[in-house]
């Protein structure tokens, strides 16, 4: 028969699953046996372990032979006798925990408790908030108060916590990606992961776990619209009040006020973002509870951020560029870090002259010196140093990469043959959709010095502006991002974002460089993000690499054919639904329309605008009673135009010209580009 107390049996229990916290024991330690403070003040999210640590503080304190009293704010009457023995005892570890529930209670042991506290004394005061302004305001606090921030677990005490729990092999790579280092995330999902024993499938929270999350770290909300501004918050990176603006006109203000207060919920220069455990419970809460709320959130929100990266200052740019991406990690799309920081690892700037030799240097370590690459990056530093950005170390200044976005019209032929990669990125434009009047194809490079060549904030930065470039610029028909030995992360990326390989591989001296391509004439950037948005077909990498609906890249020769062949077809609808045209940007612009009806009201519409214009009022005839009336045959026509047939067969080709002249313009340049009047 077993003998002594259930406590004894819960506190082993809770000893067994206490981990990590070096830092935090340290400083106790210090203060218990040294004296350095007599306040520590422990602040951190919910179930970040603030109770936990304070049992072991606890503990500690009395294997020291100090007299230990607890405190808690969740209790009916938590400031009782036992606050009021640390008054008597120097010697005294008075622990109080769960601060915030007690309305006033940080105040009065400040202002009144505290102050009567014998030297020697040592309290710990835990709560989700950090401590008020006013601790840091008063010089009297300087020496005698600690703050301990607690954070989430570090990555080999949440594994060592799953350990502790017998959480099956299969189950962590979910559970940590889940609940990072968050304890009670942690020890709720291991409980869920033991309970089913691995059972041979992925392991996700169950609507337990997120409820229970909830509770403990987010709790009652003020009203619908408090929920709805966290919801935005944990579904955005990073949260603005211009990002609230997006979604609740009224009240914006307010709610970004509230949010900067909870918790749970950290800044950094670019905004608010919950705790990552919050971020997960909330999405997947919503997703469960109303999943067409969660995707109307989403799509403002996605509408709101890609007018955001194309009206960005070209410094924003960036960062606007991961705030849409981040929505796009539900689709399948590779994780990446996106984590708010503080401050950026590296900072970007242009190319000046003086920076060329640090290019060459650079290059030639990240490359070798004699590969070519070299050669190559001062080549292209001299022809378009504009090109060119310099990613330099923050914290040292130190240069370490290098990229750049080379435009090509009509490249010569000393560029050709100095840059086999340009080489091969414009011979397979010009083979497969050939450039059209005032288009030109784009090459990505970068070099990075080899000890930076993988590191992941480096490559999302240089990733984030190439795609910023990608859909930002004007008039570009293929962009290439040339890579020498890419790594998986950024193949994983570049394919999920649409671009294919090239099967030939240019080679610099010894040096294979794969090709990524993109023609944004078949698959134009709006096309683009609402693929990225929805998958319409979710291929091996999911996204934008589905090829269904694809637009046609015709030549002017071309569009200018299929144009006369569609004016003859325009009383056949089912013909019209054959047209190439149907397939173009000129159609595509009428989103959710049927192909063949809005080539069809394309067309007319080019006609009556002919009527407009004075000079052009007899095409407009010409083309009316031939296209629009149904006249069976030329002759009858001119007939019924009271003209010659000649001058009919005159006024018809002109108009059919301007039809074709105006209905291209708006295939380059877009329906709401001003007209081409030079026709």
């Amino acid at each position: 028969m077993s003998s002594g107390l259930l406590g004894w049996r819960l506190q082993a229990a809770r000893e067994t699953a206490f981990v990590g916290r070096e830092e935090e024991l340290a400083v106790f330690t210090a203060a218990l046996y040294g004296g350095r403070c007599s306040v520590l003040y422990v602040h951190g999210p919910g179930g970040v372990g603030k109770s936990a640590l304070l049992r072991r503080f606890a503990g500690e304190a009395a294997a020291a032979g100090r007299p230990v009293s607890m405190v808690d704010g969740l209790l009916p009457e938590p400031a009782g006798s036992e606050a009021e023995a640390a008054l008597r005892d120097a010697d005294a570890v008075l622990l109080v925990d769960n601060v915030e529930r007690v309305r006033g209670w940080e105040e009065w042991l400040r202002e009144r408790f505290l102050p009567r506290v014998p030297m020697g004394a040592l309290v710990v005061i835990a709560g989700r908030c950090p401590p008020d302004m006013r601790w840091q305001a008063d010089p009297g606090w300087a020496g005698a108060l600690e703050v301990l921030p607690l954070r989430d677990l570090r990555a080999g005490d949440a594994q060592a916590l799953l350990d502790s729990r017998g959480v099956p092999a299969e189950s962590r790579e979910p559970l940590l990606a889940f609940a990072g280092g968050h304890p009670l995330a942690l020890l709720l999902g291991a409980a869920v992961a033991v309970k089913d024993g691995g059972a041979g499938r992925r392991w996700t929270p169950d609507q337990g776990v997120v409820g229970t999350l909830l509770d403990q770290l987010v709790g009652e909300l003020p009203s619908a619209a408090h929920r709805h501004a966290l919801e935005v918050c944990a579904h955005a990176r990073v949260t603005t009040e211009d990002l609230l603006r997006a979604v609740f006109p009224q009240d914006a203000a307010n709610l970004f006020g509230w949010l900067r207060r909870l918790p749970f919920v950290e800044s950094c220069r670019l905004g608010l973002f919950p705790h990552d455990v919050v971020r997960e419970v909330v999405e997947a809460d919503l997703r469960w509870r109303d999943p067409e709320g969660h995707a109307a959130m989403h799509d403002r929100l996605h509408a709101h951020l890609a007018d955001r990266v194309r009206t960005a200052s070209d410094v924003d740019v960036p960062g606007a560029v991961a705030a849409l991406l981040y929505l796009h990690r539900g689709n399948g799309a590779p994780a990446g870090s996106h984590r708010c920081r503080d401050e950026d690892e590296y900072q970007e700037e242009p190319v000046r002259q003086e920076d060329v030799g640090t290019l060459v240097r650079v290059a030639a370590a990240a490359e070798g010196a004699a590969s070519g690459a070299v050669f190559c990056a001062a080549f292209w530093a001299e022809r378009q140093p504009q090109a060119f950005r310099l990613y330099r170390r923050a914290e040292t200044g130190e240069p370490v990469a290098f990229s750049a976005w080379l435009r090509l019209a009509e490249p010569d032929e000393r560029e050709l043959a100095a840059d086999p990669v340009v080489a091969a990125a414009w011979t397979h434009a010009r083979a497969t959709t050939p450039l059209r009047a005032g288009e030109h194809v784009a090459v990505g490079r970068m070099w990075a010095l080899p000890q930076y060549r993988e590191h992941s904030p480096l490559s999302e930065a240089i990733r984030w502006r190439m795609i910023a470039d990608c859909l930002r610029a004007e008039r570009l028909a293929w962009s290439s991002i040339a890579l020498r030995h890419p790594d998986p992360e950024w193949v994983e990326h570049l394919r999920h974002y649409g671009m294919r390989t090239l099967s030939e591989e240019p080679r610099l001296g010894d040096d294979a460089y794969t090709l990524f391509v993109h023609d944004w004439r078949a698959v134009p950037a709006q096309t683009w993000l609402e693929r990225m948005n929805h998958p319409l077909v979710a291929g091996p990498a999911g996204g934008p690499s589905a090829a269904a609906a694809e637009l046609a890249v015709l030549s002017r020769a071309q569009f200018a054919e299929a144009v006369r062949k569609a004016l003859r077809l325009l009383s056949r609808p089912d013909a019209l639904a054959a047209s190439p045209l149907a397939r173009t940007r000129l159609i595509a612009e009428r989103a959710g329309r049927d192909p063949a009806a809005a080539l069809g009201d394309v067309l007319r519409q080019a006609i009556d605008e002919l009527r407009e214009d004075p000079r052009a009022f007899k095409f407009h005839r010409a083309l009316s009673v031939t296209f629009l009336r149904g006249t069976p045959t030329q002759e009858l026509a001119a007939e019924r135009l009271g003209l010659p047939f000649t001058t009919y067969r005159r006024h018809l080709a002109a108009g059919i010209e301007r039809v074709c002249a105006g209905l291209w313009h708006r295939e380059l340049y877009g329906a709401g580009a001003p007209a081409d009047r030079s026709a």
